[in-house]
């Protein structure tokens, strides 16, 4: 993540050229992408294995439509470097490999990023981060989420996501509290939007990979799908579901203790008014000016300040999707038991 954030000016400069031709009224429906790249982005997170790669994503701003024709890899880090050399020396890495990809009249300009994940454990503040990051100087970025895990089963997973701009406008105000969220009609399922991804070659690569098929029907990808195992993912999934159930029970607890403290609050400032008021008709009895019934300058006055919804938010999304992959995992184990049921008793 932190070599996707480090931008230099030079190459903010570049990014700003790239943006400067996109339409802000024509919204993003599809992201179109190169089977080359998309290659490139299954090779670099396979063989990272299991650490967490990024990379920059690089293609044209075409109407309705993202086109990614090429993409590169944010080399990896070693822990002992400083952050400020990091985020040097990652956009340094950039702007050379921009640079040496426009001598040789390959798209250079930047429409994103990718970033690989662990069954979908990717909603997280530092993404967001990234995407303002972006979108500061790309009006129509997408991130690739490409996820090698669930990829063993026989389907690449990976799709293309954007900031909403209805949760964009919230967070700029970094006010998550929950008038904001109600005027704004803001919910958990608002913070992200999936775009559709369609995979296109060029003719040449079409003819090349019909002469290069096997002649057996049946594929790698074909047996794979017919894995019965599905356990390990379940577990996995069923403990990451765990842990954010207890995340979320946690902010549910931060949201009511705040709650409790507004009531104990207003009770207070209710007997301290009573006792003022009582006060102030004992002066007025004896001739005396009263005195204010509210002091701004009373820590009972002052506001408490409402934890932020946004934590809350990210994870009962991430839950959400969760539930999602175990419900795609379980459907799949169950069609292929009874298929092996009723192939056994034939």
């Amino acid at each position: 993540m932190k070599q996707a954030q480090a931008m230099s000016a030079a190459t903010k400069l570049s990014w700003a050229s790239a943006a400067s031709s996109v339409k802000a009224a024509t919204a993003l429906e599809c992201v179109q992408l190169d089977g080359q790249a998309i290659l490139k982005i299954v090779k670099h997170c396979q063989e990272c294995q299991p650490s967490l790669v990024t990379g920059q994503l690089l293609g044209l701003d075409v109407g309705a439509t993202l086109e990614v024709t090429n993409c590169f890899p944010f080399p990896s880090r070693a822990a002992e470097d400083g952050a400020e050399d990091d985020e040097t020396d990652g956009a340094s890495y950039q702007l050379e490999m921009m640079r040496c990809l426009r001598e040789v009249n390959v798209d250079n300009n930047t429409v994103g990023w990718y970033q690989s994940t662990y069954l979908g454990s990717y909603q997280t503040v530092e993404l967001i981060e990234t995407f303002l990051n972006y979108q500061d100087h790309i009006k129509r970025c997408v991130c690739l989420i490409y996820d090698p895990v669930r990829s063993v089963q026989g389907s690449i997973a990976l799709k293309a996501l954007r900031l909403t701009e209805a949760f964009m406008e919230v967070y700029r105000t970094t006010e998550f509290t929950a008038a904001t969220l109600a005027d704004k009609s803001l919910s958990w399922n608002d913070i992200f939007q999936e775009i559709p991804i369609t995979v296109s070659n060029s003719a040449l690569v079409s003819a090349t990979l019909g002469l290069c098929a096997p002649e057996a029907p049946a594929q790698q990808g074909d047996f794979d799908q017919l894995g019965l195992s599905m356990a390990p993912f379940l577990e996995k999934n069923l403990e990451f579901l765990n842990e954010c159930m207890d995340d979320l029970a946690s902010e549910s607890q931060k949201v009511a203790y705040h709650v409790r403290s507004v009531a104990r609050q207003q009770a207070q400032q209710a007997a301290w008014i009573t006792k003022r008021r009582a006060e102030n008709a004992n002066r007025r009895a004896s001739g005396q000016e009263p005195l204010p019934e509210e002091e701004p300058g009373n820590p009972l006055f002052k506001p408490l300040p409402e934890p932020s919804r946004l934590d809350g938010f990210l994870i009962v999304n991430q839950v959400s999707n969760y539930c999602t992959q175990i419900e795609q995992y379980g459907a799949k184990s169950l069609q292929k038991l009874y298929t092996a049921e009723g192939l056994a008793e034939q």
